[in-house]
């Protein structure tokens, strides 16, 4: 076997291992898992805080993420926003104003919000506690690009 054989070959595996997510760098997929919310650490930010659970591949998506966020009365994340993924947020505590499909619509624990791809959305806390809300948004070979 010559040297550039042995070249071919180390290319061959490499290229082989990043095409199946093996090469450096990449996250492994992430498969069957508890998040204890005794063990997510609040992290402070400008509105509130936020807890980061996971930001992964899975076997069907390319990404998946989950955060909960926690919002001071009278405070939005940030404006109004478009993305190509897709999320679900499921209110746990207080109350908010939702923007979906160009209308306001006030919810309270329990409610589940889904915002479609590259969809105008926004979300604000109009109580006088903090509202808590779990967000899960993921991507996949079928998310549009922006």
């Amino acid at each position: 076997m010559t040297r550039r054989d042995l070249m071919v070959a180390a290319i061959t595996v490499a290229a082989c291992c990043g095409a199946y997510g093996l090469a450096a760098g990449a996250k492994p997929v992430l498969g069957s898992a508890v998040f204890d919310w005794t063990s997510m650490e609040a992290r402070p930010t400008a509105t509130g805080s936020v807890r980061h659970v996971v930001q992964a591949p899975t076997a069907t998506l390319q990404e998946l993420e989950m955060h909960v966020t926690t919002l001071n009365p009278g405070a939005s994340p940030h404006p109004p926003h478009r993305h190509a993924d897709e999320e679900l947020i499921i209110i746990r505590e207080g109350t908010v104003d939702s923007l979906v499909n160009g209308q306001q619509r006030r919810v309270g624990p329990g409610s589940v919000i889904f915002q479609a791809s590259n969809q105008e959305h926004g979300i604000k806390n109009v109580g006088e506690t903090p509202a808590v809300y779990h967000v899960i948004r993921w991507n996949s070979s079928k998310s549009p690009t922006q």
